[in-house]
């Protein structure tokens, strides 16, 4: 029998290894070489002790992702590392489309492990907002046109979409936020509950309530996820709720 090929695709989760899974634990100690971004290589590095690993820097995703197919072809044991779920503006996805667009058809086994999502991680920290129907959206433009992004805030906005956006704001990437508040204040009430969470379940993490027009105001990153509330989202105790939709149905008061 010749040698199985084996590629892990690991969502490592927001960051705390509390929030890892057991299954992204597994496939990382089943691993050979550790490949990833190398902000993320070092929230695992308790794990990877002993391992052969390749880290790179930001916008290095090709690289990485030929790297890892590269190793796996020759019988390596790879797992690829993405911060959240590898799924979600993750690696998954490259991985797949660029074993798919070789002409030299490989014969790897693919296993992704999947993980928590900054969206779900980030709506933890604020309370429920995510109990109804919702979006997430990336605000950066580097690989979407920004006349993309910006039908998609709007389409959204009019659905009363609750909204997760995704890479909010860079150090030179600042446009984008500010066009985002203008849209969403066309369709939302300045007082609609947001949420920032800023590195959530890292040593430097940064809860924020706040409103739609207010929310400018706070600093935000790349490493931030902004909780745009629906017209029926409130504020609660510091923290932010979304109804279901339980009261129109049964009475929530005391009996």
């Amino acid at each position: 029998m010749g040698t199985i090929r084996h590629l892990f695709i690991v969502g490592i989760g927001p960051g705390s290894a509390e929030l890892m899974t057991k299954q992204a634990q597994l496939a990382i100690e089943k691993s050979e070489v550790i490949v990833g971004y190398r902000t993320y290589i070092d929230l695992i590095l308790p794990y990877i002790q002993g391992k052969e690993v390749v880290a790179t820097g930001m916008t290095k995703e090709i690289e990485r992702a030929e790297i890892a197919i590269d190793l796996a072809k020759k019988g390596k044991k790879v797992a690829v590392i993405s911060s959240g779920d590898a799924g979600v503006y993750g690696m998954a996805g490259l991985i797949y489309e660029m074993i798919a667009a070789r002409e030299e058809k490989i014969s790897v086994q693919i296993e992704v492990i999947p993980g928590i999502s900054a969206v779900n991680a980030a709506a933890a920290l604020l309370g429920a907002p995510l109990m109804n129907d919702y979006c997430t959206i990336s605000l950066s433009d580097l690989l979407t046109p920004w006349e993309q992004i910006e039908k998609r805030i709007r389409l959204a906005a009019d659905a009363d979409f609750v909204i997760a956006l995704y890479n909010p704001k860079s150090k030179k990437r600042i446009l984008p936020i500010q066009k985002t508040q203008e849209i969403l204040l066309q369709y939302r009430s300045v007082d609609t509950p947001v949420g920032i969470v800023k590195n959530a379940y890292r040593d430097d993490q940064e809860v924020i309530v706040t409103t739609l027009g207010e929310m400018l105001h706070h600093e935000m990153n790349m490493v931030t996820t902004i909780i745009i509330g629906s017209s029926d989202t409130f504020k609660f105790d510091q923290k932010i709720v979304t109804p279901r939709g339980y009261q129109n149905k049964y009475s929530l008061t005391e009996r």
